[in-house]
Formats: structure tokens, C-alpha cells, sequence
């Protein structure tokens, strides 16, 4: 475990999980492809992947990259995906049992979930979302639709199903994981839009928008 070099005291390990597509037609924002065509939408994805990535990969944290399908993760996108990323794949099952791979593969320490959906993510979100956990067992960046663009965990806090039983992809996600976290300190980070459908997109242009 590293040291600070202000105090001389242990710091825990930091870990983010990126769980993503790679951005091609008919794999990823088949969503969003449904209304805006699938063009349009593979744009998208790509651009929420890299900027993902980019907030993602940070010296202050260990980064992994957890690509489905399988056959994807020796590939570099043109460079998408940086050839010095840490891949592991995300196995079978629903996304609780693929969260749950994950978690049990990351070392001990605060570990940070994120999927690559939310073009407006920050390295200083995720660093806030660290601290957080300096003080609380787990946090949550809440999602506009209901959902969460991020979920944080301290590995070594104990619950038998955190993942399940969850209604994913739906409004009620958040709320679901939240319940199977009972008698934990839970902070919150800022809302941000997931782009996951056309309503998503529109919602997070004007956002943008009124922000000029």
C-alpha cells in the first residue's frame, strides 16, 4: 500500500472499472441508433468513450478496462483503447454478475465503477468520488433517468448481494442498488445525463446549450 508523502501514513488503493463497448454499429447505442440511425450513433459512442477515457486514466488511480465482447479487448481502436490499458473481460451473465467479477478482481482498497455513457465525466469527479469514500462506504453519481453514471465502493465493505437483485436499465437502478447497501454511509455526487437513447441526446445538447 503507498504512502502520502505529507504523512507518512498508508493510503488505500484506488482502482476505476471502465465497462464499456467498443463504439461500433449494431454492438453499442443500439438505443440511440434506433432513432438517430446508426451513423449517428456510433459517433456518439465514440465520443463519450474517449472523453470516459480520458477522465478515466489518471496517475493518482489504477485503471481497468473491462471490454465485452472478449474478442474485442486485443484491439486498440485506432488508439480508442490506449495500448497500455489493463483489459480483463467482463464474463457472463447480467450486468450485476459482470459488476460483480470485477469487484472481487480489484485489489483491496476504494474501487469506482463507471461505463462509458457520460460525455460530461471529470477526473476531478472521480477524485471527489474517491474522497468521498475517505468518509463513506460507498457513493453514487445519480444519473438523470433514474440510473448512475458512477458507483463507488470500499472493497472491504461486506454485503452478501450488493449487485442483485437490481432492475438495470431503468429507473429504478440506482434506487435498487441503493437498497441492497442497507446500514451504509452513501454520499452523492452531482447528477449528470447518461446518453443511452435520443431523448438523452437532445436533453444533453440543450443542457449544453444554455450553458454558453
Amino acid at each position: 500500500m503507498p504512502e502520502c508523502p505529507q504523512t507518512g501514513r498508508n493510503m488505500p488503493a484506488r482502482t476505476v472499472l471502465v465497462y464499456a463497448k467498443p463504439p461500433r454499429i449494431g454492438l453499442s447505442k443500439t438505443r440511440l441508433a434506433a432513432t438517430l440511425g446508426p451513423g449517428e450513433a456510433r459517433r456518439i459512442a465514440h465520443m463519450t468513450m474517449a472523453r470516459t477515457l480520458r477522465a478515466a486514466i489518471d496517475r493518482r488511480w489504477q485503471t481497468r478496462l473491462y471490454g465485452a465482447p472478449d474478442r474485442a479487448l486485443g484491439e486498440s481502436l485506432g488508439g480508442l483503447w490506449p495500448a497500455g490499458l489493463a483489459r480483463y473481460p467482463q464474463g457472463r451473465g447480467d450486468l450485476g454478475a459482470r459488476l460483480q467479477k470485477g469487484l472481487d478482481e480489484a485489489p483491496p482498497g476504494q474501487v469506482i465503477f463507471l461505463g462509458a455513457d457520460t460525455p460530461d465525466v471529470t477526473s476531478a469527479l472521480i477524485w471527489q468520488g474517491f474522497q468521498l469514500l475517505n468518509s463513506h462506504e460507498a457513493v453514487f453519481g445519480p444519473a438523470r433517468d433514474g440510473g448512475f453514471w458512477l458507483f463507488g465502493l470500499k472493497r472491504r465493505w461486506h454485503a452478501p448481494r450488493i449487485f442483485s437483485p437490481v432492475r438495470w436499465s431503468g429507473p429504478h437502478a440506482m434506487a435498487d442498488l441503493q437498497a441492497n447497501l442497507a446500514g451504509a454511509n452513501i454520499a452523492r455526487l452531482p447528477e449528470l445525463i447518461d446518453l443511452d437513447d435520443a431523448e438523452d441526446w437532445l436533453a444533453w445538447q440543450e443542457f449544453h446549450r444554455s450553458r454558453r
